[in-house]
Parts: C-alpha cells; sequence; structure tokens
C-alpha cells in the first residue's frame, strides 16, 4: 500500500513497484488507508509524512496499535532529512525510512529488504531466535537441490511434562532455551560447515549438518544440556535424581530428571536419497521414537539406504 497526497509520487512509486511484479493499492492519507486496510491486508506500507487529515506518524501509531496490523512492516517516506525527524519517525514504529528525492533503485531495494527482513523474523520462534518450521523445511529443501550428503536429526527432551506439571510453564520454558543454548555452544564448537538449528515448537528441535558432523554435535549438546538442566531443577529434585509428579487421584509418582532423544535421518553416498522435507521429518521423527525406548540419552541414526530395508 503507498499511502501519500501528492499524486505523482504515489503514482510514481506505484508504477516502479508494478515493474518489479508488485501488486499496489493507493490511499490519499492516513484515514484512507485506515478504511482501505479494512479490507485489504497489505504485506508493507510506504506511508509519507506530511498528509491530510492524518498524517504518516499518526497512522503509523494507529497501526502500531491494531492486533492486526501491528506487525505491519512500514516505511516512511518525506522529505524531511534531518536526523532529529528520522529517529522521530523511527520511534513513532516506521521499519525504514526514505528520503525524498529518491530514485527507483534505492525504492526498491528498501522494499524488499524491509519485506525480507519481516519474513524472517516471522519465521523465528520469540522463545529461542531460533528459525521455526518455515525455514527448517526451505533449509531440508535447499540441502536436496544441492545434491550433497546431509544429516537431519530431531530432539526432544524426555519427561518434559513433568517438569511443566510440578515446577509450571515458565520453569518449562527454561529448560527449552537451555537446550537452545546447549544446541548453539555445541554448534559452534564442532566446526564447519556452519550447522542449521531450528526450534519447531514446545521442547522439539532440528539439527541439520554434514554427516561426520552428528555424534560430534550431539554428545557435546547433551553433555552440556544435562549439566545445565540439573541446576534448573530444585536442589532436592537434583540431588535425589527425581521429582515427584502428582496423579489425578493425588497420588506422587517419581519422574527421572530430564535426558535429551535424538533421531537422524541423512542421505549419504550409499545411503537413501529423499525428495520431499517431509519425509526426512518423519524418518527423524520414526528415529526419535526408537531413541526414547533407550535409557538415558541416546542417538538413534538411520543407515538403511531404502525405504524397504
Amino acid at each position: 500500500m503507498v499511502v501519500d497526497d501528492d499524486k505523482d509520487i504515489a503514482g510514481f512509486v506505484e508504477f516502479n513497484l508494478k515493474i518489479e511484479g508488485f501488486e499496489v493499492i493507493r490511499a490519499g492519507n492516513g484515514q484512507e488507508a485506515l478504511d482501505l486496510m479494512e479490507t485489504h491486508r497489505p504485506d508493507l506500507a510506504i506511508v509519507d509524512w506530511m498528509m491530510p487529515r492524518m498524517d504518516g506518524v499518526e497512522l503509523i501509531r494507529q497501526l502500531r496499535a491494531e492486533p492486526l496490523t501491528s506487525a505491519l512492516p512500514v516505511i516512511m517516506l518525506t522529505a524531511k532529512s534531518m536526523t532529529a525527524d528520522k529517529v522521530y519517525g523511527l520511534k513513532a514504529g516506521a521499519d525504514d525510512y526514505l528520503v525524498k528525492p529518491f530514485d527507483t533503485s534505492e525504492l526498491i531495494t528498501r522494499v524488499t529488504t524491509t519485506l525480507r527482513r519481516n519474513k524472517e523474523f516471522r519465521e523465528v520462534s520469540p522463545l529461542t531466535g531460533l528459525p521455526g518450521n518455515a525455514r527448517v523445511r526451505r533449509e531440508i529443501g535447499d540441502r536436496m537441490r544441492g545434491g550433497g550428503e546431509y544429516s537431519v536429526g530431531y530432539i526432544d527432551i524426555d519427561r518434559f511434562k513433568s517438569v511443566n506439571d510440578v515446577y509450571g510453564f515458565d520453569r518449562g520454558d527454561e529448560f527449552i532455551q537451555a537446550l537452545a543454548r546447549s544446541l548453539q555452544r555445541a554448534a559452534g564448537e564442532t566446526g564447519k560447515p556452519s550447522i542449521f538449528l531450528g526450534h519447531i515448537g514446545g521442547d522439539d528441535f532440528v539439527f541439520i549438518c554434514a554427516p561426520e558432523q552428528v555424534l560430534p554435535l550431539t554428545k557435546r549438546t547433551v553433555t552440556d544440556f544435562e549439566q545445565v538442566a540439573d541446576r534448573l531443577y530444585e536442589s532436592k529434585d537434583a540431588q535425589r535424581g527425581y521429582i515427584e509428579v502428582p496423579d489425578r487421584r493425588g497420588n506422587k509418582q517419581k519422574a527421572a530428571l530430564v535426558t535429551l532423544s535424538i533421531g537422524v535421518a541423512q542421505t549419504t553416498a550409499d545411503g537413501r536419497r529423499f525428495t520431499d522435507p517431509r519425509v526426512v521429518i518423519a524418518v527423524a521423527s520414526e528415529m526419535k521414537k526408537v531413541a526414547k525406548s533407550q535409557p538415558g540419552s541416546y542417538v538413534a541414526i538411520d543407515r538403511r539406504r531404502s525405504d524397504s530395508e
């Protein structure tokens, strides 16, 4: 959406965006833009500062105050070039700033960059800061198209529910964040090539790496996480090695301390090949179930050469 009372500038912006393949709707002021947004849901708004009825700053404030538009990326378009004016616009909630006069290449670059940043932000877990489901699937797809060897690991925390039941969800979030940090530390210590980490929800994590990196990465992760997790328990629970979880009848059942189950699917020169990211995740999930059948933290790696083996 382009919001500007100057028809020449609005037309210029619209024309150049359409050449690049964008669909564009226009509004002549802030109030008209709000009215249009009741029936249209733009992916980005380019908003002029100085407009009648409602200026750009007030429009941005109202957009940020509404749940349906609070995350809409906005580029402020204005003739004001003073640093103080830029800061004022950004504090009001603008994501970027474009000063008139501007050339076409700068306009397109700012638009594409802002859209990409916003997409990446929406694909990130707010709890851990790691990429989410969509980004994970895209990364697996990229590895498939690359044709090389790779491994996809699926991790979750054993007996995580018992932690939530006894300590509450806030403490449970601390365990999830601890696993994210353990994975990041282990990935940093494992070396090149770089390892992709994703958080697909709850206590479920994914890593994508070279096959030879799987065991060093998982060994470091397990060791680091178990040490950190012990400190997240109440001292009496950590010392005795279990927590007491009340059942529906009020009886207390013993639950061992958390461990990690890790399932790994992989493509190697003499191994199986995949053509669908969902199949890779399904195989890794299957191997994770195998890992859960073993005591303690465990890594189960799929070494079959085909689906029938």
